[in-house]
C-alpha cells in the first residue's frame, strides 16, 4: 500500500464522520443497476440477497435492495409484514438481504418465484440484461423503477445495518430541490442514451443515490424508529457517536464519554443502548475491531501499529480483544483476506 493509501486510513478511523466511517469500512460497492418498466399485472420475487451475491459480487456478505419508484403505484413485501404501497417518487430499501416481491397489488413473496431472479441476476452478471428492463403482464398500465443492488461486507462489525428495519419506505422528496432528484435524473438519462461506459458509471451511481437515500431516511424516519442510522440525529447518541469515532484511540470510560456528552452516565448508557443496540463501551470495542480489521486488509501495517491506530499499546492486549469479538487472530484475518 502507497503512503497516500495508509493516511487514508488513518484519516478513516480518526475522522468523525460516524455514517461515511461505516460506508468506508463496510466496503459498500454497486453491482447492479437498472431501469425497470413492468407492466400490469405482475407480481416478481427476489430470492434471499445470500443465494445471489456471489454472482453479482463476489466475495460480499449481504446485498442491499432499493428501489426508486419513478412511475407509481406498486407494492412491496417481506414475509411475514404488511405489503407497503408505494407512490410516485417514493423508495423501498431491503437493508439485510431479505427476499421481497414487488407487485402491482399487494401480495407477499413466493418461494417458487425465486427461480427466476435467480436466472435473471446470472444473465445480468453476464452482461445479457439491457439497462432498461421492460416486462409484466402486458396490460395498459404499468410502472417505472430505479433498482439498485449493491454488496457489502458484515463481518466483523455492521452496525449500520444490524438494526435497520428490514423493509424501508423512504417517502418521496417534496420539492426537486432534494439532491436526490439530480441523480435520478442523471440515471435516467445515462441508461437511455447508450454513450458508452455507462455500465460502469451507473454502478458507481448506485453507490451514490443509496448513501443519499441514507442521509433521506436519517431525516424522515419516524422518532420512535430505534437504529444506528436514526441516533445519529439524537443530540446525546449522535454526540457520542461523534466522539466515539472522532477520537477513537483515547481512553473512553462511561463517565468521561457522559462528560463531553454534557449528559448524565445513565441517560447516555440508556439512550445509546436503545438506538445503537449495546452499551457505549461495547460498541466501542467492537467499531475498534471493525476499523483494526479493514487496516490489516487493505494496507501492510504491522500489527503493532495497527493495535496503535485503535487505541491498544499493548499488541497482545489488541489481539486477544480482535479474537474475542472477531473469532480469529489478527494474522489469521489477515491471511484470509489476502
Amino acid at each position: 500500500m502507497t503512503t497516500n493509501e495508509d493516511d487514508n486510513m488513518a484519516l478513516l478511523v480518526q475522522d468523525g464522520d460516524p455514517l461515511s466511517d461505516v460506508l468506508e469500512t463496510i466496503h459498500l460497492r454497486g453491482a447492479v443497476f437498472f431501469l425497470w418498466e413492468p407492466s400490469w399485472p405482475y407480481a416478481t420475487s427476489v430470492a434471499n440477497g445470500g443465494k445471489f451475491a456471489s454472482l453479482v459480487v463476489p466475495g460480499a456478505d449481504q446485498i442491499i435492495s432499493y428501489h426508486i419508484v419513478t412511475e407509481g403505484p406498486c407494492w412491496g413485501a417481506v414475509h411475514g409484514e404488511e405489503p407497503v404501497r408505494l407512490e410516485t417518487g417514493d423508495i423501498l430499501i431491503l437493508p439485510r438481504g431479505d427476499a421481497y416481491v414487488i407487485a402491482s397489488e399487494p401480495r407477499s413473496p413466493m418461494a417458487e418465484d425465486e427461480a427466476a431472479s435467480l436466472e435473471f441476476f446470472r444473465m445480468m452478471a453476464a452482461g445479457a440484461i439491457p439497462p432498461v428492463v421492460v416486462d409484466g403482464g402486458g396490460g395498459p398500465g404499468g410502472n417505472k423503477l430505479i433498482c439498485g443492488f449493491l454488496g457489502c461486507d458484515m463481518r466483523p462489525f455492521n452496525p449500520l445495518l444490524g438494526t435497520l428495519p428490514r423493509m424501508i419506505r423512504v417517502p418521496a422528496p417534496e420539492d426537486d430541490t432534494d439532491p436526490l432528484s439530480s441523480l435520478i435524473d442523471f440515471a435516467l438519462t445515462e441508461s437511455r442514451q447508450g454513450r458508452g461506459g455507462e455500465r460502469s458509471l451507473l454502478r458507481r451511481l448506485s453507490e451514490l443515490m443509496f448513501v443519499e437515500v441514507l442521509r433521506r431516511y436519517l431525516r424522515s424516519a419516524p422518532g420512535d424508529d430505534c437504529s444506528w442510522l436514526v441516533g445519529l440525529r439524537d443530540p446525546v447518541v449522535g454526540k457520542a457517536l461523534d466522539l466515539l469515532h472522532r477520537r477513537i484511540t483515547e481512553r473512553w470510560t462511561l463517565e468521561k464519554l457522559a462528560n463531553e456528552v454534557g449528559a448524565s452516565r445513565s441517560t447516555v448508557a440508556d439512550r445509546f443502548s436503545q438506538s445503537v443496540g449495546e452499551p457505549p463501551m461495547q460498541y466501542l470495542t467492537r467499531w475498534r475491531m471493525q476499523a483494526a480489521a479493514r487496516q490489516l486488509e487493505d494496507s501492510a501495517s504491522k500489527i503493532q501499529a495497527v493495535a496503535q491506530d485503535v487505541g491498544y499499546e499493548s499488541e497482545a492486549a489488541f489481539s486477544r480483544a480482535f479474537k474475542r469479538v472477531v473469532g480469529v487472530t489478527p494474522k489469521a484475518w489477515r491471511d484470509r483476506a489476502r
